[in-house]
């Protein structure tokens, strides 16, 4: 039995020194001084054995789970070692290499392309007029002389929060309750968000607005006219060719929609224009002299004009953007284009 511990103890140290790694000593340390391990097994041998052999044989098991043990934690202590060197030279960091430089932030595009109108017309002479969002029936519509009947009043294009009370749907109650406020002469700009049952690629359920009012004695076509073309000539270009097509709109007559030559294709005509070599931006007309009824005013004395147009519609344009939702996604891959 001797001979056996000895034999044993040999192959153990041999396989122990062969060890790849933590497992495999972990293994080792089972199969032979486990329970049901190689050394268990030889000592089952003693019960055999004379009583004056047995000290002898206990004395050299003794020696023998000493030496494998001993060698077990060698072991462990070297490959525990190389692992940590391992693991360090794996995550190891070179401070001499220059950091991430921060993601600096950055005004969103519909607020850099307000900015920038706002310069304009400022710069124009207008006024910057700011009101509710949350607007009664009266000042949304009938003020600007659009009656009970008119289709933009179906709850299917109005969001209404309450009986009489909606979501504007334009900016132009400010210009109404300025003018109530106010005597001429009336020269404002009224920026801010609207909110229409709409949504697609190029309508959104809550978009923005900048409208146009100037009232005063003398107030004729020709000056809107040279005021857009003064805005449109300084954000798009002297080059940019502009046109006014006749339309309708419930608060002005004359009534006019305004094209620019389109800022894509130049005039050649494209998919974005539809081959017209257009684009609409704005609508604007002289201001309906039911409207200085509600407010007033005597359209005997005095005129004025109106204009608005959609701040997403010139955000678009600009940038070359085909999908108004990208405006409202918060997808910094878009949002870091216009750092």
């Amino acid at each position: 039995m001797i001979e056996q511990l000895r034999g044993l103890k040999d192959r153990a140290l041999a396989q122990i020194d062969e060890a790849a790694d933590l497992e495999a000593l972990t293994q080792l340390n089972v199969s032979i001084l486990g329970r049901k391990g190689e050394l268990t097994a030889t000592l089952r041998g003693m019960g055999s054995l004379s009583p004056e052999e047995r000290p002898v044989v206990g004395q050299v098991a003794n020696e023998v789970k000493t030496a494998i043990n001993d060698a077990i934690e060698a072991r462990t202590s070297a490959l525990s070692g190389a692992e940590q060197q391992l693991k360090f030279a794996r995550e190891a960091v070179d401070v001499t290499r220059p950091g991430r430089a921060p993601f600096t932030a950055n005004l969103h595009p519909l607020t850099q392309v307000v900015r920038e109108l706002l310069d304009i017309f400022t710069g124009l002479g207008f006024d910057i007029a700011e009101g509710r969002e949350v607007e009664n029936e009266y000042y949304n519509f009938e003020a600007l002389n659009i009656p009970a009947d008119h289709p933009a009043r179906d709850m299917q294009d109005t969001f209404y929060v309450a009986p009489g009370t909606v979501l504007r749907t334009h900016t132009s109650p400010v210009q109404v309750r300025v003018m109530e406020q106010t005597t001429p002469p009336v020269c404002v700009v009224a920026p801010g968000k609207v909110y229409r049952h709409d949504s697609d690629v190029t309508h959104s359920p809550m978009f923005h607005q900048v409208e146009g009012l100037m009232i005063d004695e003398g107030i004729t076509f020709a000056d809107l006219k040279g005021v857009l073309h003064s805005f449109i000539h300084s954000y798009y270009g002297p080059q940019t060719g502009i046109r006014f097509r006749p339309s309708f709109f419930p608060f002005t007559e004359p009534s006019a929609e305004v094209d620019i030559q389109c800022v894509f294709c130049k005039g050649a005509g494209c998919r974005v224009c539809g081959r017209t070599g257009w684009l609409e931006i704005l609508g604007s007309g002289m201001v309906d002299p039911a409207v200085f009824g509600c407010v007033g005013y005597d359209p005997e004395k005095v005129q004025g004009f109106a204009f608005g147009l959609g701040v997403e519609r010139i955000a678009m344009l600009k940038y070359g953007i085909d999908d108004i939702r990208l405006f409202f996604e918060n997808d910094l891959r878009f949002l870091k284009h216009f750092g």
